[in-house]
């Protein structure tokens, strides 16, 4: 019915439509971390609520689904909006509590024909502490409010008491309504630029539309799997540290079978069980398939994300009572780093079947400071980049949060909270070494100017640091300190809260970096020297890893000649 020119008008009108939605979000929402940190998704579906186009974002599965268990989208009218951000209701489909969904049904002369959704991180709904996250946390219950699949607005009619009872959970009931008035507003102009197409295409076109780009996705990955998996059974495992109550390492260990008749099963069972601390990753079914989908088609300007990459997957396999599949009420809250090395153990599994992903990448650093400061509370959630893992063709990201999530800018930290910027750069030595180097993390260095503020701090890969490729080394690890240098430094505990600190005192923060690819021998030493004088290594790490010798901003060829030559008759 739809041909390939039509079909690609239609694919650019709704990632456009998508895109026009993350715009208005971004510029109304009030708390820094949608206005500022970007933690947001939005989406388009299907009239059966399979999603079309979303962001680029590798840890969604299936966000209808919840909703279509408490109400049949039979009964679905013009003018409703559905809400939750209940993890375990949702099989993970929002994997920890601070994100709000808004799932909006559209119709076309009664007819309902698609869905739209927007999600984003609330700052605070309640819970131990402010932020609703913490290491503390034993259940999810100390997370901050849970709401269900809701039923916000009929057919047009809002339920306001619904509403008053989730802002008057948080610790900044102001800025709650703001982000929530944004996210709706962002989902109506999805709604109705999604219309707009009904109205100009017919809802049949568009429902081909939409079943093509569907398909041809998932063919697209099909055909990558089957490129880089050789039949049998592949492994790969790596490990997050710690839970913050003493235990751990955990143990991620993942398998993707390629049977004789090209069926696909992907096998977590085997990761280790549940953490008593707020790690666990409750992770929903489809989010392999995702990560796997994204990582192929990633790139591909003619590509929409879509659930194309998870029906890729003819089988997901996950444990209840495991760290990928907890059971309820285990907390979530700090889910970000299990995650993150989740996806680091993916790359891992598509290398060991020989395929050509990163080396492995730090988890994003995540720092809460609160307080009060001139008679005000203040919250500053910062979410700190780190290195992302060397490639087989180039070096490694440098400083990235988490895909276009962004690093506050140092003028509005400083603008927006009681905190000095003295230092803010990057992290030498931090990327693995390699022919192509790891990325570098970075270092931020804050002057607490409130009276007093409780300081809460994730920072994972400290004992078990990103892996490299193809004989490149391992990414540097991260640290908290202090008040550095002086008589009363003392360096924090990665996985920690509780720290006390008052005016004046001083948080050096350090994030790690990626692993590096291929052996640092082969990275030009012109490239190293540019390294040294960037920033990006020192100059006692490129003689001891690289063996480049640098003397008076130079290379010293016959020093580094014999460098490498020793070192390789040593390795030799």
């Amino acid at each position: 019915m739809v041909d390939p020119i039509r079909l690609e008008i239609i694919r650019g009108a709704i990632r456009a439509a998508q895109a026009e939605m993350d715009a208005l979000l971004e510029r109304t929402a009030i708390s820094a971390f949608i206005r500022e940190k970007k933690d947001f998704y939005t989406a388009l579906f299907d009239a059966d609520g399979v999603m079309v186009a979303g962001s680029m974002v590798p840890i969604f599965g299936d966000i209808t689904g919840p909703v279509f268990t408490r109400f049949a989208p039979e009964t679905m009218r013009e003018g409703d909006l559905y809400w939750y951000s209940d993890c375990y209701a949702s099989r993970g489909a929002v994997s920890h509590s601070n994100d709000q969904v808004f799932l909006a049904p559209v119709f076309h002369d009664g007819r309902r024909a698609a869905f739209v959704m927007g999600w984003a991180h609330f700052s605070d709904i309640g819970g131990l502490r402010p932020g609703s996250i913490s290491s503390d946390a034993t259940d999810i219950f100390q997370e901050g409010i849970i709401i269900p699949p809701t039923r916000l607005i009929e057919a047009g009619v809002m339920n306001e008491a619904a509403l008053e009872i989730f802002h008057r959970n948080s610790r900044y009931p102001d800025q709650s309504r703001g982000d929530t008035h944004a996210l709706m507003a962002s989902v109506e102009l999805g709604v109705r630029r999604v219309r707009e197409l009904l109205a100009r295409f017919g809802p049949d076109v568009m429902a081909d539309a939409f079943a093509q780009l569907f398909a041809r996705t998932r063919e697209l990955v099909r055909v990558r799997l089957r490129e880089t998996f050789p039949v049998g059974t592949h492994r790969f495992s790596d490990a997050i540290d710690s839970d913050g109550h003493g235990n751990g390492p955990f143990h991620i260990r993942l398998a993707l079978t390629r049977t004789v008749d090209d069926r696909f099963v992907f096998d977590a069972t085997e990761t280790d069980d549940q953490a008593p601390g707020p790690v666990n990753f409750l992770m929903n079914p489809d989010v392999p398939g995702m990560a796997l989908g994204l990582f192929f088609l990633g790139g591909d300007p003619a590509q929409v994300c879509n659930a194309g990459g998870p029906r890729a997957l003819d089988e997901v396999r996950l444990r209840e009572g495991s760290l990928l599949w907890p059971r309820f009420p285990a907390p979530l809250g700090l889910r970000g780093m299990t995650m993150m090395r989740f996806l680091a153990t993916l790359n891992g599994l598509v290398n060991t079947a020989g395929g050509n992903a990163p080396a492995s990448h730090s988890a994003y650093v995540i720092i809460m400071l609160r307080g009060i400061a001139e008679g005000r509370q203040f919250l500053l959630s910062d979410g700190v980049g780190v290195g992302y893992g060397a490639r087989a063709t180039s070096d490694g990201i440098d400083a990235v949060y988490f895909v276009a999530q962004e690093n506050y800018p140092v003028e509005f930290l400083e603008q927006g909270y009681p905190v000095r910027l003295l230092r803010y750069g990057i992290n030498c030595d931090s990327g693995g070494p390699g022919r192509f180097r790891g990325g570098a993390g970075v270092v931020r260095e804050y002057e607490v100017l409130a009276e007093q503020a409780v300081l809460s701090m994730r920072i994972d890969g400290v004992l078990n640091p990103p892996w490299g490729m193809a004989d490149g080394m391992r990414g540097g690890t991260g640290r908290a300190v202090v008040n550095p240098g002086t008589t009363d430094e003392r360096t924090l505990a990665p996985l920690s809260d509780g720290t006390v600190l008052r005016r004046g005192d001083v948080l050096l923060l350090e994030t790690g970096g990626g692993g590096g690819h291929g052996h640092p021998f082969e990275r030009a030493a012109e490239q190293v020297l540019q390294d040294v004088r960037d920033g990006f290594v020192s100059i006692a790490a490129a003689r001891r890893d690289y063996g480049v010798a640098i003397v008076n901003d130079e290379i010293d060829a016959d020093a580094t000649r014999l460098l490498r030559m020793c070192k390789e008759l040593v390795q030799a």
